[in-house]
């Protein structure tokens, strides 16, 4: 499957996807999907509009669920499992959840 093939590429491109777990407050702080997104819709999203790196946007929306499904379990947040689609992705309680606060000033920036 295209997935589990790219897949196989994390770590060598870019930022890590896993792990990282209580290490936002550290000098170097490791932002993954497990330790940094607050949604799991927001990683959903940015996955389907820029992955692959080599073809973004050229992944069938059941391949980006089974990717997020796959990342998720890579840091222990969901069962190995998890199938997810529209309705089960954002019942997904993510680690840093209530790590992010609201902008509280006026208009637009």
């Amino acid at each position: 499957m295209r997935v589990v093939s790219w897949c196989e590429w994390r770590g060598r491109l870019g930022d890590p996807l896993v792990g990282g777990i209580g290490t936002l407050a550290d000098a170097k702080p490791k932002k993954t999907i497990g330790s940094y997104w607050p949604y799991p819709t927001t990683f959903f999203d940015y996955m389907r509009r820029a992955m692959p790196y080599n073809a973004p946007q050229s992944l069938a929306p059941d391949e980006v669920y089974a990717l997020s499904a796959y990342l998720l379990y890579l840091n222990h947040i969901v069962p190995e499992d998890t199938q997810l689609d529209a309705r089960s992705l954002p019942k997904v309680k993510m680690p840093n959840r209530e790590g992010f606060i609201s902008d509280p000033r006026p208009g637009k920036l």
